[in-house]
């Protein structure tokens, strides 16, 4: 769905009340994994998108196919921040919570501010479902939840009616009271409807009474806030006021999905994805299969080693190749790197992190392959790393990756995480005449001093090697894991050889351009510098603006480059007193500035599978900043 900024859209009607306006709003829905939050949570996002607002969502869900029902290992939740400004996050905590059960209830509760919002499914309330989760009594009669808003709404006996003339079984209308909460919510919010209907007649165009079924639900919801007197004010967020242009929402792992899509158009190569589903980059793999048209080929290998082995194959002939996965699947892939790194190919390595070790928290998020991405493969084989900041900013992180992998001949880590994947922002869609010219030439001819093709003679100024593509006449060349000879390629056990190779490919990943590292400092006056990478950029930055309205200047460096460093970022951190880097690891970025830059780098860590929440950082922040200046 796409969103034209400029005059905005008008919400759908609701009754008379008060109506309050608001200028940000961060909503939970909870409940069980199948519940159809996630569901829930992406038709409200769409909906806001369409609307014009600027947003920021976090989804969370187990890692279970299916945990038992009404337990708490079973909770899922997806959160959203909408909101008339532009904003960084999807929000510390939620000033609306839905809670479809008491697991989800007990869950999240303790992250409602007091004098929040609670709507509660009171159907699920029962003596054995509060028993499955702990409560010794039923927290809507105990008064435990007296410091919140709370609303009691029979969600399931309501949607039940609603559907009683449909023919559908009891079981199956009940199921569909994640859409009355959803037109509930959408009435409170003045969200537009219309995109939500036809939305649920396509995804159940096969069954009709079902995708009826749903629409019915969502309208009972809606009519449920119009008629009941339990709620006396609904709420307005007006559109955003974004630079103009032509907006979409979209998830990290569909930017990226669109930057590799565009990458191959623009270097005008075949692209070919060899990979093997691991959550949580499996997205991507789903994307790219539905762009074929855009000569995308992809290859769901039977394990991590043959996605990547396909991949190089495909670079070898001529072609962008292309591997996802997540830490797991990088330790797998990474003797194919090294090979990649010794036979000096293009490929695009994605990776998006997820808690560790071993099969650690497969849907929860963490950047802790930083290191493995530097230093995981046998030998010195430096490869690039590139981190993009956000979901939107995924598109622009693919093609810089590409770029790179192609100018540079190299294998390239593209580290996402979690967070950055199943999260959406508005994306502004660019204008393509603007994009980089990616182009390649491949070798045509031979380039030896003795008449042959040499494939390891380099571009001067990039030290590439030159790429000839398979059966082109009299390029024939040796290629292979083993050791190179400087120019011919031959294999080479000579000492000294070896010694000048290594240092050529790394003074070749060293001499990659990047652009210099741009600091945040509006006053001009911070002594301290904030450092981070990846998803930590939206709560970083909401936590600087945050200390700046306390009179505390602080500055804000974000790295997207992080092999190799901007060159200019050393000469960054000497500016000022103290560095703090908050990463979502044990301070790995921290180990790398204190050793290549000598700075006495402060690491503030976390590792809980969730995104560091900007009161938490605004607490480090405005500590170190008064100790700097007493």
């Amino acid at each position: 769905m796409t969103t034209d900024v400029g005059n905005g859209a008008a919400p759908g009607g609701s009754s008379g009340g008060t109506v309050r306006k608001l200028d940000r709003v961060v909503i939970r829905f909870a409940g069980d994994s199948g519940d159809g939050m996630q569901l829930t949570g992406d038709r409200f996002t769409s909906e806001a998108a369409a609307f014009g607002n600027d947003l920021a969502t976090l989804p969370n869900f187990p890692a279970e196919i299916r945990a038992p029902q009404g337990t708490l290992p079973g909770v899922s939740s997806f959160q959203l921040h909408f909101a008339d400004y532009d904003i960084l996050t999807p929000g510390d905590r939620p000033d609306v919570l839905v809670a479809m059960n008491p697991a989800a209830l007990k869950a999240n509760i303790g992250d409602l501010p007091k004098g929040g919002m609670l709507i509660v499914n009171t159907d699920e309330f029962s003596k054995r479902n509060l028993i499955k989760v702990g409560y010794a009594a039923n927290p809507l009669e105990d008064n435990s939840l007296e410091a919140y808003q709370v609303h009691e709404v029979a969600m399931a006996t309501l949607t039940i009616g609603a559907l009683e003339n449909t023919g559908l079984g009891k079981k199956d209308a009940e199921r569909a009271k994640n859409m009355f909460a959803l037109g509930l919510l959408s009435w409170m919010y003045h969200r537009p409807t219309e995109g939500t209907e036809r939305f649920l007649r396509e995804k159940f165009a096969k069954k009709p009474d079902i995708a009826e079924a749903n629409v019915l639900a969502f309208r009972a919801g809606w009519n449920y806030g119009e008629t009941t007197e339990s709620f006396a004010v609904t709420y307005e967020v007006a559109p955003a006021r974004l630079n103009p242009g032509t907006y979409r929402q979209i998830t990290g792992n569909t930017a990226l999905a669109y930057g590799i899509v565009a990458a191959g158009r623009l270097a005008e190569l075949p692209v070919v994805l060899g990979t093997y589903p691991i959550t949580p980059a499996s997205d991507i793999l789903h994307e790219l299969s539905r762009h074929k048209n855009f000569g995308i080929t992809t290859l769901q290998a039977e394990d991590e080693i043959a996605g990547i082995g396909a991949a190089l194959g495909a670079s070898y002939g001529g072609a962008l190749g292309v591997t996802s996965t997540s830490g797991p699947g990088i330790a797998l892939k990474s003797e194919t790197i090294g090979l990649a790194v010794m036979t000096e190919l293009p490929l695009l390595v994605i990776d998006v992190q997820r808690g560790g070790p071993s099969t650690g928290l497969p849907t929860k998020t963490e950047q802790a392959d930083l290191l493995q991405a530097m230093f995981g493969r046998n030998g010195e084989s430096p490869v690039p790393v590139v981190a993009p900041q956000s979901p939107a900013d995924c598109f622009d992180a693919a093609l810089e990756a590409a770029r790179i992998a192609l100018a540079y001949r190299t294998p390239v880590l593209l580290l996402s995480d979690g967070a950055i994947a199943n999260g959406s922002e508005p994306w502004l869609i660019p204008d393509v005449d603007a994009l980089p010219d990616l182009r390649v030439e491949f070798a045509t001819q031979p380039n030896g001093p003795d008449g042959a093709f040499w494939p390891y003679l380099r571009d001067p100024e990039t030290l590439a090697r030159a790429w000839a593509v398979p059966g082109t006449p009299g390029l024939q060349h040796r290629i292979g894991g083993l050791e190179k000879a400087d120019g011919t390629g031959n294999i080479s056990y000579d000492p000294a050889n070896h010694d000048f190779m290594v240092r050529l490919r790394q003074r070749k990943i060293d001499g990659i351009e990047v652009p210099d590292v741009v600091v945040d400092d509006p006053s001009g006056q911070a002594r301290v510098l904030v450092v981070g990478w990846g998803s930590s950029y939206g709560p970083i930055g909401a936590a600087a603006r945050r200390v700046r309205k306390l009179g505390l200047p602080v500055a804000h460096a974000h790295l997207r480059h992080l092999n190799p460093f901007p060159r200019n970022l050393g000469e960054v951190l000497k500016r000022y007193d103290r560095v703090i880097v908050p990463e979502m690891n044990l301070g790995q970025l921290a180990l790398l500035l204190r050793a290549r830059y000598l700075v006495d780098a402060i690491s503030y860590t976390k590792v809980q599978g969730l995104p560091f929440k900007a009161e938490e950082l605004q607490d480090v922040l405005a500590d170190v900043i008064k100790g700097v200046s007493e």
